[in-house]
């Protein structure tokens, strides 16, 4: 098994590269994509993707969290694009609600994040990763207003809901993104979601250093464990473990269109 892409972890949180990288090499890895999650961070983002190698490619998208919207300061619409000049800035993100961590005083913050940064990826063409937690309405909400203004490319990173949140944003052309949260035995759920998710529309990632999958639950998660990811949803959808890296890695060039310059 060879060719996995890990679609969104964070290297800056994690705290040793080169073992991560070693470790992705031997688990089939081909590439992995590094979020960002505050905007003024977004340099350090980039610098990251210096570690790209032929054998092991490294991108970074750009952007600022919800929970971090309140705090950080908003950049213009032509800042975030100015900063997707960078060939290695892939995507816009990660941004999206979170009412989890936080109360209606938030939500005003996090709406204003969430569609300056569809502002910018429908007019760079970039997808936008999309965090969401308990905000599922709002979330449907905002995702159907503004692709009445013009359609743009997303992905729901790290899916933790469903039905309803998924059909709605396969509905507007969004992509699904699975997680170690796919193993945890008490998410059948999300799994029923996996099961129904359209083959061209379906990725895996780690969200490392968090959310480490089984068999490596409590540990620290790192990008090689998205092979245990990948191994579950291959399970789930009856096909092979090989079949897996070849349809979530092609779905991942597609919708990351610099990925495969």
């Amino acid at each position: 098994m060879t060719g996995l892409i890990d679609t969104h972890c964070h290297l800056d949180k994690l705290d040793d590269l080169a073992p991560a990288f070693e470790l992705a090499r031997e688990s089939g890895l081909s590439g992995m994509l590094t979020i960002g999650t505050r905007f003024s961070q977004a340099d350090t983002q980039i610098a990251l993707t210096q570690h790209d190698t032929p054998d092991l490619r490294i991108w970074c998208a750009i952007g600022i969290h919800p929970d971090y919207a309140d705090e950080e300061r908003l950049p213009s619409v032509e800042e975030l694009v100015a900063k997707t000049e960078a060939p290695s800035v892939v995507a816009i993100g990660e941004t999206g609600l979170d009412y989890f961590h936080s109360g209606d005083e938030a939500k005003p913050a996090q709406h204003a994040a969430f569609r300056t940064h569809i502002a910018a990826a429908r007019q760079t063409g970039l997808p936008v990763v999309i965090h969401t937690r308990n905000a599922d309405d709002d979330m449907i909400a905002i995702l159907r207003d503004e692709h009445a203004k013009g359609a743009f490319p997303f992905l729901i990173h790290c899916f933790a809901s469903g039905p309803k949140l998924a059909e709605a944003a396969l509905e507007l052309g969004g992509y699904i993104s699975f997680s170690g949260l796919l193993t945890f035995p008490k998410c059948e759920e999300i799994r029923e979601v996996a099961r129904m998710v359209p083959e061209d529309r379906i990725l895996v990632e780690t969200d490392s250093p968090f959310l480490a999958p089984v068999p490596k639950r409590g540990k620290p998660n790192t990008p090689g464990y998205v092979a245990h990811t990948a191994a579950r949803l291959a399970e789930e959808r009856g096909v092979s473990l090989d079949e897996i890296a070849r349809i979530t890695s092609e779905n991942a060039r597609r919708l990351f269109t610099r990925i495969a310059a």
